[in-house]
Order: structure tokens, then sequence, then C-alpha cells
């Protein structure tokens, strides 16, 4: 089993940059690959970023590429997702969450967070 909590989130006006951390607790938590998703209101789940176990494969949405950068220290057993020259649209509850593959398909995670709102204001 493993537990998931983000931090960070807020309110940051547009252009800004924020900080989510994942913290993760549990058994063998660095062996999972891991990922983030956003959810705004009215809206589906989107895949934002994902992460292997190591660390050394990153793959991101379309969206945030370029302005976002995932990363992870296994030593800390944490993820991160540096948010840069933050949009609008990037308002979201956003969720951390862990599986055994990197991928962009929330169905393929067995575990998530409770999520943290994300607010960029125009």
């Amino acid at each position: 089993q493993v537990q998931l909590v983000e931090s960070g989130g807020g309110l940051v006006q547009a252009g800004g940059s924020l900080r989510l951390s994942c913290a993760a607790s549990g058994r063998s938590s660095s062996r999972y690959a891991m990922g983030w998703f956003r959810q705004a209101p009215g809206k589906e789940r989107e895949f934002v970023a994902a992460i292997s176990t190591s660390g050394s494969n990153k793959y991101y949405a379309d969206s945030v590429k370029g302005r976002f950068l995932v990363s992870r220290d296994n030593a800390k057993n944490t993820m991160y997702l540096q948010m840069n020259s933050l949009k609008s649209e990037d308002t979201a509850v956003y969720s951390c969450a862990a599986g055994s593959l990197r991928t962009r398909w929330p169905y393929e995670y067995d575990y998530w967070g409770q999520g943290i709102q994300v607010t960029v204001s125009s």
C-alpha cells in the first residue's frame, strides 16, 4: 500500500511559477512509476506528466511541454512538478498517482493522492 499527499498548490498570477510536491509513504514507494494529472471544473481528468522509477524517463502532455518539469527524489520518496509560465487554463485540481507503468492513462495507476488546487489568475 502506498499513500500519496500533494502540497504546494495555491493562487498565482499568470506567468508565475509554482512547485507541487507529492510525498509517498508505504512499502517500496520508490519502485513505482509516478504521474501528475489535473482536472478542471466540468472537464475530464487530464494527463500532465509522468516519470519512471529511476527518474531518467519523463513524459509530458503537449499542453505543458516546455513549461512544466517533473522530477523525483527517491531518497525523500517525493515527486515534484515545477510549473513555470503558468496560464489561466492551467487552473485545476492536481493529483499525483503511482503505478507500475509510466503512462498517460489514469486507469494504469494504482494509488492516488487527494488532489490540490492550483488557481492561475489572469
